[in-house]
């Protein structure tokens, strides 16, 4: 399995495109900084530069997008040339080969969000915005952690559908309805899709200004949502994988 994750690994230093979708981290705290800057304070509340910068758009939108791209770049290569066939032959295990691609998502997904904390402290601090304080910064870590793991596997649906393809158009058009269906069904059922239910357990405590919940908190409820999409995904990414011979 290391071995896999580590030839994934190698195989997307190659990708430029890969290595720029991680400027999209910066997107919402450049847009936080033009936000506070031109239209409102921030009051000297780290919280509420935070909410713009990482707990907003990038949670619901650009992250799990991000993913979904790199989901359907990760399956899209090999299966475009029936490479799988001569996989199979070495041999690897077909789940120990989706899930060093998984491993390969959440990295990428960890990695994005610390990059958005780290922005989201300097566009905050350096300006004058907020003071600098280790107790909100270790907050901000903390939170895009969080963010960073439960998003990728609130994304293996979407793995697993790339897995089944050979083209890329299903895989990227499917992550948009994904990522704006989830956003949707926040104020509809919380738990009926992975995306609300990864941002019922990061808010959790209601700590996060201006994020309203349309049902009470159930965070058991939360992960069995996640959890059983994400095994349904396992299942219809084993079958794919499977057929592939």
């Amino acid at each position: 399995m290391l071995r896999l994750i580590q030839i994934e690994c190698l195989k997307l230093r190659r990708r430029k495109f890969v290595w720029l979708m991680l400027l999209s981290a910066l997107l919402m705290p450049f847009f936080a900084l033009l936000y506070f800057k031109y239209v409102k304070e921030t009051g000297g509340d780290p919280l509420q530069f935070y909410r713009w910068s990482a707990f907003g758009y990038t949670l619901f939108f650009i992250l799990p997008v991000v993913l979904g791209t790199l989901c359907t770049m990760l399956m899209y290569e090999e299966n475009q040339h029936d490479m799988l066939k001569q996989l199979w032959i070495v041999p690897i295990s077909k789940m120990g080969y989706f899930f060093s691609k998984f491993f390969v998502v959440l990295i990428y997904s960890i990695c994005f969000m610390l990059i958005t904390a780290v922005a989201s402290v300097m566009f905050s601090v350096l300006p004058g915005y907020v003071a600098f304080e280790w107790e909100s910064v270790l907050y901000l870590l903390k939170k895009c952690l969080e963010i960073g793991v439960i998003t990728s596997f609130a994304m293996l649906p979407i793995l697993a559908i790339a897995a089944s393809q050979k083209g890329y158009i299903l895989p990227v058009s499917l992550t948009l309805v994904y990522a704006f269906l989830g956003f949707i069904l926040m104020t509809v059922n919380m738990y009926i899709h992975p995306l609300p239910s990864m941002a019922v357990i990061v808010m959790r405590n209601g700590d996060i200004p201006g994020h309203v919940f349309a049902q009470s908190i159930n965070i058991p409820f939360a992960f069995l949502c996640i959890c059983v999409w994400g095994i349904v995904a396992v299942l219809l990414a084993n079958i794919a994988l499977g057929r592939r011979k």
